[in-house]
């Protein structure tokens, strides 16, 4: 029998709601019978496409934006307390995982799963690649010293580059981003819809 694709999940850790979808990826991923493919992305690459900004920076959007990241925290008895300097601008974050990923694939999707609860309870700045090194050191068990050196490597930091720009090859213009069989599913929000269409075999 031939493997189901997997479900790919586009996001940025600065993204609140995809802070939500990473609570419950995988468990989707495993009732379905898909492998989630993580995929950080730096959502900046796609608001130059679109000409939009980050909803903490929109005017009106993000008073409600707030408001509804808290209300679903509290739905879901879960935190949401980033850092004050919040959104961050993660690319320390995000190289860590695609060096992490190359030399340790099944840990990934445990750092990035780490670095999303622990920056949204203010403890982690996934800008800093000393603080992202300590964490990744602590949780997945890589040498803080060579995720340093790793996401200094310009050969990671255009793989990087690569990882943006197959995104907005695949039509991925959010956080988070999902795609299935080729069937694009944006937002947290639809994550249900999402489920109900794969169980299903689409519609």
């Amino acid at each position: 029998m031939e493997t189901p694709s997997p479900i790919e999940f586009w996001f940025d850790f600065s993204s609140g709601y995809a802070y939500f979808a990473s609570l419950g990826a995988e468990a989707l991923g495993e009732r379905v019978g898909r492998r989630v493919l993580w995929r950080p992305y730096m959502l900046g690459a796609a608001f130059e496409v679109t000409g939009s900004q980050n909803l903490s920076s929109t005017p009106l959007k993000k008073d409600y934006a707030w408001k509804d990241w808290k209300r679903i925290a509290s739905s879901l008895r879960v935190p949401f307390d980033p850092p004050s300097s919040h959104p961050a601008t993660a690319l320390a974050a995000t190289r860590a995982f695609y060096w992490i990923e190359e030399r340790a694939p099944d840990r990934a999707s445990v750092f990035a799963a780490s670095v999303f609860r622990v920056y949204y309870t203010g403890l982690l700045d996934t800008a800093s690649p000393e603080a992202v090194a300590v964490h990744a050191e602590a949780t997945v068990g890589v040498r803080a010293g060579d995720v340093l050196l790793g996401i200094a490597d310009p050969n990671l930091k255009i793989r990087v580059r690569e990882k943006s720009d197959e995104a907005l090859s695949k039509g991925v213009f959010g956080s988070p981003f999902f795609i299935v069989d080729e069937e694009p599913f944006w937002g947290w929000d639809r994550m249900g819809m999402m489920e109900r269409w794969i169980s299903a075999g689409g519609w």
